[in-house]
C-alpha cells in the first residue's frame, strides 16, 4: 500500500535534462528541456507577463492550460504568443505585450 519514493532517482533524472537560455526583456533565462516560457518565467519570479490593453495593469497565469489571454506574451517580434503553453526555446526573444494586438 505504501512505498518509499526514490528522490536520487528524481534528482539523477533532473540532472539529464538539457539547460537552455532565452532572453526576456534583455535578461537571460534559463530553462529545463520541456519548459513552457511561462514556467521558466515564473520559476524565476517574473510574474506580470503582459499588462491590460486600458489601465495598463499587469497580468500573469490564470488558466495555465492555454485557453484565456492573461500570459500574452511577444516572442520574436510576432504577438499574442500564450505564454502557459508556448515552449521555451533557446536562443528566442521574449517581451512582455502591451494590451492584445
Amino acid at each position: 500500500l505504501f512505498h518509499r519514493l526514490d528522490f536520487n532517482k528524481k534528482v539523477r533524472r533532473l540532472r539529464q535534462l538539457h539547460m537552455a537560455s532565452f532572453e526576456f526583456e534583455g535578461k537571460s533565462i534559463e530553462f529545463l528541456e520541456g519548459d513552457s516560457v511561462a514556467s521558466a518565467l515564473l520559476r524565476i519570479g517574473i510574474k506580470s507577463l503582459r499588462n491590460t490593453r486600458f489601465k495598463s495593469e499587469p497580468r500573469s497565469i490564470f488558466c495555465g492550460i492555454g485557453q484565456c489571454f492573461d500570459c500574452l506574451v511577444v516572442i520574436d517580434d510576432i504577438p499574442n504568443q500564450r505564454a502557459c503553453i508556448a515552449p521555451a526555446k533557446a536562443g528566442i526573444k521574449v517581451r512582455r505585450q502591451d494590451g492584445t494586438k
